[in-house]
């Protein structure tokens, strides 16, 4: 499970079977301090719910093309969900 923002969407002139109506949305992957790690990437959104300024979580891989419905359409990462707050706890703070 990784983390990310919403940044924008992408309008596709042409659409692979399986994904009509799938939302394409451009992701700015996250540390998990919240810090800006890489380039965007195009994600499918499987929730159907996601969109700018939200944060999300999502897979890559052979997990992502699992999300979808149908399985196994030709994508390289997925949204799996919309994070409400990311609370850490700061390890070295705590006592032993």
């Amino acid at each position: 499970m990784l983390l990310g923002k919403v940044i924008g969407t992408v309008t596709p002139c042409v659409v692979y079977p399986g994904l009509e109506g799938v939302p394409l949305l451009l992701v700015q992957p996250l540390s998990k301090n919240s810090k800006a790690v890489g380039k965007p990437i195009v994600a499918c959104d499987a929730t159907r719910m996601a969109g700018p300024g939200e944060l999300i979580y999502y897979e890559g891989g052979r997990e992502a093309a699992l999300a979808l419905d149908p399985w196994f359409v030709p994508v390289d990462h997925t949204i799996i969900g919309i994070v409400d707050g990311v609370h850490l706890i700061d390890e070295s703070s705590q006592s032993e």
